[in-house]
């Protein structure tokens, strides 16, 4: 992939970014900036082709046409291992854990994204893959730790509560060591309490220098800890500016937060 000369204080770059399915158009021309070190959410109506619009950042779509640049790199249609290695992690709107394996082993999981052993290593469990091994668990259960789960390291994922699943999935996420996270809709089916607990886990991940791009339903939660919003409405960006500015926007007030908002 080629360098870009992008500004040194954006961390993601999408430009005229489109997604086709067939006739339908998800995603349609959109273009947006994210600063370094801030919390940016996109919102929208169901259907305004937000998740299309992770799914084309993160690899598991190919754009049908337009320009992903993280970090000042090119990465329009790579992998999402790719994306991955580059710092880029997610969490997805249904939770996708490993509900027979461990909560530790699940963060295992994602830490595997940065080990150095070689397969070599692995099949004759040389010591330096022994280790790695060490490091990885106590590195997970530091990241089990942040997120607050940690005494439940040894329970399998299906056997938490939907909380604390959403917790395990964004420790996994944490575990790829990404500087950039993407939370889909990261408070679905949270109690008011567990909404604001995720506001303060959001303010401890920007403590540790990852920028939070997430979309969410909850406009609480939206205009509590975002510092910049983009809306979506049948694909297309129809505003962009500050929690204040947007919940005053006449066409979000009419296509998202309802004409009484």
């Amino acid at each position: 992939m080629s360098e870009q000369p992008a500004p040194a204080d954006n961390i993601l770059e999408l430009t005229d970014l489109t997604k086709r399915f067939g006739g339908l158009v998800a995603v349609d021309n959109v273009s947006l900036n994210i600063k370094r070190g801030e919390v940016f959410a996109l919102i929208g109506p169901n259907g305004a082709g937000k998740t299309t619009l992770f799914n084309n950042v993160t690899g598991l779509f190919q754009p049908t046409s337009g320009r992903v640049v993280f970090d000042g790199r090119d990465i329009t249609g790579s992998k999402p291992h790719q994306v991955a290695r580059r710092g880029i992690a997610r969490t997805f709107q249904n939770i996708r854990l490993f509900d027979y394996m461990t909560c530790l082993d699940n963060v295992r999981v994602g830490r595997h994204v940065r080990m150095k052993a070689t397969v070599f290593d692995s099949l004759f469990k040389l010591p330096r893959e022994r280790r790695e091994e060490e490091r990885v668990t106590e590195e997970a259960m530091e990241f089990l730790r942040f997120v607050g789960i940690a005494k439940h390291a040894d329970q399998y994922a299906r056997n938490l509560a939907y909380g604390q699943q959403r917790r395990l999935e964004i420790a996994r996420a944490l575990a790829t060591d990404p500087k950039l996270l993407l939370l889909d809709e990261p408070a679905a089916g949270f109690t008011p309490q567990e909404k604001v607990e995720l506001m303060k886990l959001v303010k401890k991940i920007l403590g540790r220098g990852i920028t939070v791009f997430l979309i969410e339903h909850d406009m609480k939660v939206v205009m509590g800890i975002s510092e910049r919003i983009v809306v979506l409405d049948h694909g297309e960006k129809i505003a962009e500016g500050s929690p204040d500015e947007v919940r005053k926007d006449v066409r979000v007030i009419e296509a998202y937060l309802g004409k009484s908002a």
